[in-house]
């Protein structure tokens, strides 16, 4: 349409056409009216193009593919708090700030608030979808390639609401397979470090509030540790994991997350290596 009314501003007139606005062309007048009704019938057939797209794509958007793999994602302040589920029981574990799913298979999260409300985002997978308290929503989820992709809370939920990511890792689903599986497993290291981290883990108090599976550390409040060592970051993607950034954790988590719930711990100086070092072999 625009472009036949540039085409009516600037046609040049009729050679030997007199300008009388009483004297009609017919020919001039007849192509004018093709001109016009062919972009007016253009305009309505590409219109109901773009519906009938838009339509699909919804529909689309909108379909409920049956999930290979239901995890409920449970936002805290500042962490999430991961849980596969399973109609097995022996087959439920929890880990934490770190998502594993399949390549090219539906995945459904079950979204849950632990305190306020928080929300969902990460960009190259899903849209936002916000975390309430006293309700559920759910999403699915489908990485059609492998790689890490990095999540963020996207609803303001308090002072370090800006460190709280998580990553998703998108896995062959062979390599999906042996991680779950070694997941199941109760922590499994043994010798002189096991022994002398369990010590100090136990005699800090870390057991008050961590899970260690295998040992009796069964504590709800933070995350489970039991293969804290696996993941790729701690303290909700804030710090790569390594043995330094763990034992400054450990040593003063207030000075590298204010305000979190994690109390600055009285662990010996000679026990905070120690420590750290069986953290780092939970894997």
């Amino acid at each position: 349409m625009i472009a036949g009314l540039v085409w009516a501003l600037i046609a040049t007139p009729v050679p030997g056409h007199r300008n009388d606005p009483l004297q009609l062309d017919v020919k001039r007048e007849r192509r004018t009216s093709l001109v016009v009704w062919g972009l007016v019938a253009a305009t309505v057939v590409w219109l109901m193009v773009l519906t009938i797209a838009s339509f699909l794509e919804d529909a689309q958007l909108s379909a409920n593919p049956r999930p290979v793999l239901t995890i409920e994602l449970t936002g805290y302040q500042w962490w999430w708090q991961v849980r596969y589920l399973d109609d097995e029981p022996a087959k439920i574990f929890t880990t934490a700030n770190e998502i594993h799913v399949p390549v090219g298979k539906p995945v459904k999260v079950r979204l849950v608030a632990g305190d306020v409300i928080h929300s969902f985002w990460v960009p190259n997978l899903a849209g936002k979808l916000d975390l309430i308290p006293g309700q559920i929503n759910e999403l699915i989820v489908t990485a059609n390639r492998a790689g890490i992709y990095r999540g963020q809370c996207a609803e303001f939920c308090g002072t370090q609401h800006a460190k709280m990511g998580l990553r998703v890792i998108a896995q062959s689903p062979d390599d999906f397979a042996k991680w779950r599986e070694k997941q199941l497993q109760p922590a499994g290291i043994e010798g002189e470090i096991a022994s002398a981290g369990q010590r100090a883990f136990f005699a800090s108090g870390c057991f008050l509030c961590h899970t260690i599976r295998g040992t009796n550390a069964g504590g709800r409040v933070g995350p489970d540790l039991t293969h804290v060592g696996s993941r790729m970051a701690i303290a909700a993607d804030t710090l790569p994991n390594t043995v330094a950034h763990m034992a400054g954790w450990i040593t003063d988590p207030q000075a590298i997350k204010p305000g979190n719930f994690m109390p600055r711990m009285n662990v010996e100086a000679r026990d905070v290596n120690v420590l750290a070092n069986y953290l780092e072999a939970l894997k």
